[in-house]
């Protein structure tokens, strides 16, 4: 048998960059493929908007009215330093450097890398360094993993024209998704593997509409992005935990993270505004070096810093805490 989920779960990111990157070599060798019609073209070139919005609707529906309001404190407290703080620093960074940017980091690159983050990262290293209420607030990455928050900042700061509309219909699956999870728990149940399904036939799409010239030109200073991502977000986590919680939790760390989620919302932004469309391939591959960067970067940074201020040993993975 060939170990073909197992080979992806090894790599940070696996299921999301693996395919994706099979999706551009093929679009940049083979492409006669994608055009083959039907089925092939509709699941290989085509799929990639309608499974995302499958997924933002099933992200919803795992939302619960019911967790405790020390779990949305810290949710809450997430959102705030993980999204809202960083959108204020790459507002700044396009009113100073424009849509291109500087070093080839363009203000979509920077924004969508910056203002989200990997949900499946934060459960494992809250699993490990944190307790039951920081897992719980895997709720943040739910609320900010997703093109929503992109399209509300870059329209309220002018950088972008996003019609209303746009911002509406980002937000629509993911209020239906959590209307039918808290009317039923069994609905919520159902779509629990939405996302294991679902993420690598859109990043297989997904790469379908990249060219490998473009990775190889925004692998370097996607590189530079995710590690900015890591530090300078993941010390905003620890310092919305230590401010607003009153607590010095390496955990907080955890949040410095792009989700793979995210390799898809410069294409989704780009249909609310063209002006940003040269920027979507580059930027999509930046933001997929940044997806691993922060992958690896962020559980080092955590370990490190609950080593120096706990001095304990952390649980073994999967141990209950």
């Amino acid at each position: 048998m060939v170990p073909i989920v197992a080979t992806l779960n090894r790599v940070p990111g696996g299921t999301m960059l693996i395919p994706l990157l099979l999706g551009s070599i093929v679009r940049t060798f083979a492409p006669g493929f994608l055009e083959l019609g039907s089925f092939t073209s509709a699941l290989f070139r085509d799929s990639a908007l309608p499974l995302i919005a499958l997924l933002v609707l099933a992200t919803g529906a795992q939302l619960n009215l019911r967790q405790s309001g020390r779990v949305l404190a810290k949710a809450g407290t997430l959102v705030l330093f993980k999204t809202f703080l960083p959108a204020l620093l790459a507002i700044a960074y396009g009113y100073l450097f424009g849509l291109d940017g500087i070093l080839g980091i363009s203000l979509l690159a920077f924004m969508v890398a910056f203002i989200n983050s990997n949900g499946g990262l934060w459960i494992a290293l809250a699993s490990q360094y944190g307790d039951e209420e920081d897992r719980g607030a895997y709720i943040a990455s739910a609320l900010n993993d997703g093109p929503f928050f992109t399209l509300l900042f870059l329209g309220l700061s002018g950088l972008g024209a996003i019609p209303w509309q746009a911002l509406v219909a980002a937000i629509v699956p993911f209020i239906i998704g959590f209307i039918l999870g808290n009317l039923d728990e069994r609905f919520a149940k159902m779509m629990e593997p939405t996302a294991s399904i679902t993420i690598p036939f859109f990043a297989f799409a997904l790469g379908a509409g990249i060219d490998l010239r473009s990775l190889a030109v925004g692998g370097a200073t996607g590189l530079i992005l995710g590690v900015l991502v890591s530090v300078v977000t993941g010390y905003l986590g620890v310092l919305g935990y230590r401010l607003l919680l009153g607590e010095r939790s390496a955990v907080g760390f955890a949040v410095g993270t792009t989700a793979g989620n995210a390799v898809v919302t410069p294409a989704i932004v780009a249909q609310a505004d063209p002006r940003f469309a040269p920027f979507v391939e580059v930027a999509a591959a930046q933001i997929a070096a940044a997806v691993l960067v922060t992958a690896i970067l962020t559980p080092l940074l955590t370990h490190y810093f609950h080593q120096r201020w706990s001095g304990q040993r952390p649980a073994p993975s999967g141990a209950r805490v």
